[in-house]
């Protein structure tokens, strides 16, 4: 189901409002330039600033857009397992394939909390869930023996690992079996994840380098690593450079460098500093993607 480059798409504003003109036209963007799904209102979403009625519009702006030609994974995370299975009740409506569920942050669940949050999820909404392990940004970590129980329900199917740890690839193969869909999350260790035996990743640089990630992705999946690693080695200084600080007003930066978007962003994030802008900018010019 889920394969290749996902990007978790940027929300872009306008004067402080969504700007869904724009929405619509970077989905049309990243459909013609090879990009494999949309993960829409994930952390480079900005989800934590937008209010329910903003996400609920971007996630079905989304669907309507995407029109079915590839997977759509709303984000439908929080650390109040109700206000989940509220975002998850919407993707569902709307006609998301699936939902991408944060590990809950700030409350600091034990893993037994862990399991039962994504198992009352689970059980209270037909619609497959895709585990969001992100321990830097939400202080708990998902053990490989907590996954492996969650990846016996028949509707958890996978997860966005952004551990950066790519040994763990091969304990949730062990844990979670060989079928169930590892993803990376972390756009800087995506070729190695792969090699160790993951199928993708949900890439904050597929924002603007669409077409570049794609191509990585589809050499991993024919297990051409050697191809896939002169991709990496255009887009590595851009991975680096969009987050020296926060990545997604990096790549907020990037896109309007090219034109895409403006890169807009809400309090408490700013934009970036000069000297950052100056390293996205030669990291474009690396990559190809300006001059």
């Amino acid at each position: 189901m889920l394969r290749g480059s996902l990007v978790a798409l940027v929300t872009p504003f306008k004067d402080g409002q969504v700007d869904v003109d724009t929405l619509k036209k970077l989905v049309k963007w990243h459909i013609e330039q090879g990009t494999h799904g949309l993960v829409p209102v994930g952390t480079t979403g900005e989800s934590p600033t937008l209010t329910h009625a903003e996400h609920e519009m971007v996630v079905t702006e989304t669907v309507k857009a995407v029109a079915g030609r590839v997977p759509v994974v709303a984000g439908a995370g929080s650390n109040n397992t109700a206000e989940s299975l509220r975002h998850m009740k919407h993707a569902k409506a709307v006609g998301a394939d699936a939902a991408l569920v944060v590990t809950p942050y700030y409350n600091k669940p034990t893993q037994d909390g862990l399991y039962a949050h994504f198992a009352t999820l689970h059980d209270a909404i037909e619609i497959p869930i895709v585990i969001y392990n992100i321990p830097p940004r939400s202080v708990v970590d998902m053990s490989p023996k907590t996954m492996g129980e969650l990846a016996k329900l028949p509707r958890i199917i996978g997860v966005k690992d952004a551990t950066a740890d790519l040994s763990r690839v091969s304990q949730q193969r062990i844990t979670c079996g060989a079928d169930f869909i590892q993803v990376s999350g972390e756009d800087a260790t995506a070729h190695g994840f792969n090699a160790q035996g993951g199928v993708g990743c949900i890439s904050v640089t597929a924002n603007v380098a669409p077409a570049l990630c794609s191509a990585l992705q589809n050499a991993c999946l024919k297990r051409d690593y050697a191809e896939a690693l002169e991709i990496q080695d255009r887009l590595m200084p851009l991975h680096q450079a969009v987050f020296t600080e926060p990545g997604l007003v990096g790549i907020k930066f990037a896109m309007s460098e090219l034109g895409l978007c403006d890169d807009e962003v809400r309090l408490p994030l700013t934009p970036l500093r000069d000297e950052t802008k100056d390293l996205v900018r030669a990291a474009l010019r690396h990559a190809g993607l300006t001059n």
